[in-house]
């Protein structure tokens, strides 16, 4: 998570882990064109540093303190067909899964949801026995885009075990990043990895020729179709239900913003729950409430959509000139903080040109 995400958690006294995971201070890609071949690197530091903690380790310990502060869970299956009588039980009813039937009673919204099938196939894995960049002057978050590939990420964080390593793969269908359908366990997926490490990013193999997967859980692949849904169903004649995070925008997990948006989407559910008072939930605040959600999260769309095909010309400009601009590079990097501030100049061809002749004193290459 970014800093900005953090910050959210931290004041709702969510943060509860900011001694055990290591500050990401910066954000380093390089980039394999032929596979296997260095043709870019570039890095920044961030503004604020970012943090990653195991889901398993977060989920669990929020649960217990759900109910250390007065709330009840209870545990089991939750079939599309009982969210009526939780609907008429409640004030208001949030579905915050990410997948599966729950979060199909949630249309699709056709406007914003160009895919129909997945275009990453993923594969993540947490080791123990990965090295830091030696080059890099403190934990950074490894972006390593592959040409035609895919994309392998690494970066330092925290598990059930303790300090450890998290690496991800997200490959293009049908090419050599995709061979998880076999759904592996930690041994095969981390042999996996190093066979892929070491013909394409010889440069990350040697960082985690050691690695060791952590624990007997320490593997997930699967596949992710983004899409955006319309945030609210309604299960009875006068019951409606809203729809939270991923369970209504759903991104590629290639641009790192599933957790961030999360913590947004959380922060403003509860400002718009606190600021009602007592009256009914209904369809209108809870369409209004999403609204006030979505001027934020379409910005990650239209970002992670953009990193999930070849960049158009004026984003790959940019990150040309980032290799030889700090400044450039820092302002890119930092925007995966808040993808909201790429909006008028990385997501917009003409601002991007002008942002980058203001920078490099001349019209770039290629431009319009």
């Amino acid at each position: 998570m970014f800093g900005p995400a953090l910050a959210l958690e931290r004041a709702a006294g969510l943060d509860l882990w900011e001694a055990e995971a290591p500050p990401l201070t910066g954000l380093r890609l390089a980039a394999a064109d032929p596979p296997g071949t260095l043709s870019a690197r570039l890095s920044a530091t961030l503004d604020e540093p970012a943090r990653s903690v195991d889901q398993r380790v977060k989920t669990a310990r929020w649960l217990e303190l759900v109910e250390e502060r007065g709330g009840r869970v209870e545990y089991g299956a939750v079939e599309p067909g009982q969210l009526e009588r939780i609907a008429a039980a409640h004030d208001l009813t949030v579905v915050a899964t990410g997948h599966g039937p729950l979060s199909e009673i949630f249309g699709r919204d056709a406007r914003h949801s160009p895919y129909d099938r997945p275009r990453r196939h993923l594969a993540a894995l947490y080791a123990h026995g990965v090295a830091r960049d030696p080059r890099a002057p403190g934990a950074q978050v490894r972006t390593n885009p592959v040409a035609d590939l895919g994309e392998f990420f690494a970066m330092e964080g925290t598990t059930v075990s303790g300090p450890c390593a998290m690496l991800m793969w997200t490959a293009r269908p049908g090419g050599p990043f995709d061979c998880w359908q076999d759904r592996p366990g930690p041994d095969a997926t981390a042999a996996r990895t190093l066979e892929l490490l070491r013909t394409h990013l010889p440069w990350e193999y040697e960082l985690c020729a050691g690695l060791e997967p952590t624990d007997a859980g320490a593997a997930l692949t699967g596949a992710v179709t983004p899409v955006v849904r319309h945030p609210v169903a309604r299960v009875a004649e006068d019951r409606h239900v809203l729809g939270m995070a991923d369970a209504v925008v759903l991104n590629d997990p290639v641009s790192g913003q599933g957790a961030n948006s999360a913590a947004r989407c959380a922060d403003t559910y509860l400002r718009a729950v606190l600021a009602h008072g007592d009256r009914p939930f209904d369809r209108t605040w809870m369409l209004r409430t999403f609204a006030a959600y979505w001027e934020h999260a379409r910005h990650v769309t239209a970002f992670s959509n953009m990193l999930l095909e070849p960049l158009p010309g004026h984003a790959a400009r940019i990150l040309e000139a980032a290799a030889g601009h700090p400044e450039v590079a820092h302002r890119y990097f930092n925007g995966y903080a808040d993808p909201a501030s790429l909006q008028d100049w990385f997501m917009d061809a003409d601002r991007a040109d002008a942002y980058l002749t203001a920078v490099t004193g001349r019209a770039p290459a290629g431009s319009a």
